[in-house]
């Protein structure tokens, strides 16, 4: 298994800071597994397109989608180590792409790639995600 740390990627934090289906298992897996935690940017920026979006299909009001990001930024403040993506995560990614074995979209090879560089356990609710990352050799937790 990687390292005890879990890396989070933007699937788990929705679910984590919004009320959602997968709401009571986030919770429950942070409570069972307090290992470090970790954030990307491009996680950051994923859970800011799927609050923009929860707006403007009228799922969620203007200022619910502030407070969600609020509470967003003030719990990766508090509560995660924030890494960058770098030039190696797109080069690394590309190619897990190009494995034409995998189902993978762009977004889900780069949290692939962030987890493997940053040897961390990724954490997911993506399943198809879940077996890519499996198949390329990473550790990863559907909770």
């Amino acid at each position: 298994m990687a390292a005890l740390t879990w890396y989070l990627d933007a699937s788990f934090l929705v679910a984590l800071l919004t009320a959602e289906p997968f709401s009571e298992r986030a919770d429950d897996f942070l409570e069972r597994h307090p290992a470090p935690l970790i954030v990307s940017d491009f996680a950051a920026a994923e859970f800011a397109s799927a609050i923009a979006r929860r707006v403007r299909s009228r799922e969620s009001s203007r200022e619910d989608a502030v407070q969600d990001l609020s509470d967003f930024d003030l719990w990766t403040a508090r509560s995660t180590t924030y890494v960058e993506l770098v030039a190696t995560d797109i080069a690394r990614a590309a190619s897990f792409l190009r494995r034409l074995d995998l189902p993978l979209r762009t977004p889900d090879a780069i949290h692939i790639a962030i987890a493997k560089r940053i040897d961390a356990t990724l954490v997911t609710f993506d399943r198809g995600m879940t077996a890519s990352a499996r198949a390329l050799g990473t550790t990863v937790m559907t909770p």
